[in-house]
């Protein structure tokens, strides 16, 4: 039977009702900020309508206040409505981190697109998603970094060891919006959130991932 962890562990984790709240990813301790917002019907009943008729997403880089080319998507008013909502997300992150551009990626996916733990080698992104389950993550004090990439000699996250006794998976709720701190971020080498895409059962999963233009 696994032991529990230790009660006095320390959450790499903030949750807040605001967006202000996402601001304590600045501090050094907080790795993962994230903003509990209620699903939006509009986008979430569109994106369930037109689930066959999404492609694969697309990249695009936005300045300031720039809205996202959407016309390859189907029209309606969810469509409408996923467009204020990147420019939202977009000028969020670029007022936090002082970026005048902003790059967006929506993502179509219909299967996990990165099924194994793992921290990001970028500073800060932020991450939404709009169809199927959110991100899953898990406390630094639950995992050994050892058995990350190459140190789990290709052997499934669950019997590798990268997971400590007692550990618990945790999942981003999907249109809560999140800030992930990477590797790359000052002074946060050898950390960043260790997370990984969920599985996909009811196929398409749609998400969308912010990074700062510098």
């Amino acid at each position: 039977m696994n032991a529990p962890l230790p009660l006095h562990a320390t959450s790499c984790h903030a949750l807040a009702d605001a967006p202000f709240g996402l601001t304590r990813i600045f501090e050094p301790d907080i790795q993962l900020a994230q903003w509990a917002r209620p699903r939006n019907p509009l986008i979430a009943d569109w994106l369930d309508e037109n689930r066959h008729a999404l492609g694969t997403g697309f990249r695009q880089t936005l300045a300031r206040g720039e809205a996202p080319d959407l016309r390859a998507l189907p029209p309606g008013p969810g469509r409408d409505a996923l467009a204020d909502d990147l420019v939202l997300l977009a000028d969020m992150l670029g007022d936090l981190l002082d970026a005048q551009t902003i790059g967006v990626r929506l993502e179509v996916v219909q299967r996990a697109m990165c099924p194994r733990f793992h921290v990001d080698r970028v500073g800060i992104r932020m991450l939404c998603t709009y169809r199927g389950p959110g991100t899953e993550w898990i406390e630094e004090h639950a995992v050994d970094r050892r058995f990350l990439g190459a140190g789990a000699n290709g052997l499934p996250d669950e019997s590798s060891g990268l997971l400590r006794p007692g550990h618990r998976i945790h999942a981003i709720d999907p249109f809560d919006v999140a800030l992930l701190k990477g590797s790359l971020w000052q002074g946060n080498q050898y950390r960043g959130i260790v997370h990984r895409s969920p599985a996909v059962a009811d196929a398409p999963r749609v998400l969308v991932a912010l990074d700062a233009g510098w």
